[in-house]
């Protein structure tokens, strides 16, 4: 019997011993031609696998990089793409810089705030005044799905004044949107609910009545 533990490691596990297989034979293809047929019939295998990746940018580039991968830089072929070499993926990635700014209102998020420095600057007139009501929606939604308890509509425009340094002010006769309206259904009141009828042993005799056999 043959273990695979005996056979030869699988470079990218997830395409499986055939596809590795498949390039195997396709470096040994003498007609430079007749490798690239054979290469291009391989990569339309590899994305049929991975169907659920096809929305990926880059899908096409992936599979030619991973072809390269598991044939270990030795597949000689035409590739759509600049080819890659071993060292290409031995590059550490760069590090990621973390905002390091403090957030005030942590429960609005750090994008609410960048909106609000944009809403500042345009000048006064409807489109402003709509950004802030918008803003002002934004942020008694965010509130409530971080905490289950209501708001008063005052509180949200004390926060969206202190937010913008005085600049935004709602006017007083606006009205945001309910809680209700704005809260975000659960998962569980999105469930079909099946509705029972009574009767049904009652329904099912008097089916039996109907069709018996005199």
């Amino acid at each position: 019997m043959e273990y695979n533990t005996q056979l030869e490691h699988l470079m990218i596990p997830e395409y499986g011993r055939n596809i590795q297989s498949m390039i195997n034979h396709c470096i040994t293809i003498e007609s430079r031609e007749e490798r690239n047929l054979c290469a291009r019939a391989i990569i339309q295998v590899m994305g049929q696998l991975n169907p659920h990746l096809r929305d990926v940018a880059d899908f096409t580039h992936k599979l030619w990089d991973h072809l390269f991968i598991i044939s270990k830089f030795k597949l000689d072929v035409d590739s759509p793409y600049p080819r890659p070499t071993p060292e290409t993926f031995l590059e550490k990635p760069a590090r990621l810089n973390y905002p390091t700014g403090r957030i005030k209102h942590k429960h609005y998020g750090k994008t609410v705030e960048n909106i609000i420095k944009k809403a500042v600057k345009l000048p006064e007139g409807p489109e402003r005044e709509e950004l802030t009501r918008l803003i002002a929606n934004h942020l008694k939604k965010s509130y409530i799905n971080w905490n289950k308890d209501s708001i008063t509509d005052d509180i949200i425009f004390k926060n969206l004044e202190e937010m913008s340094g005085g600049e935004l002010k709602v006017p007083e006769s606006t009205v945001l949107s309910s809680t209700n309206e704005l809260r975000t259904p659960s998962t569980s009141s999105n469930k079909p609910r099946h509705k029972f009828q009574g009767g049904g042993k009652h329904k099912h005799n008097n089916y039996k009545n109907k069709h018996r056999k005199h």
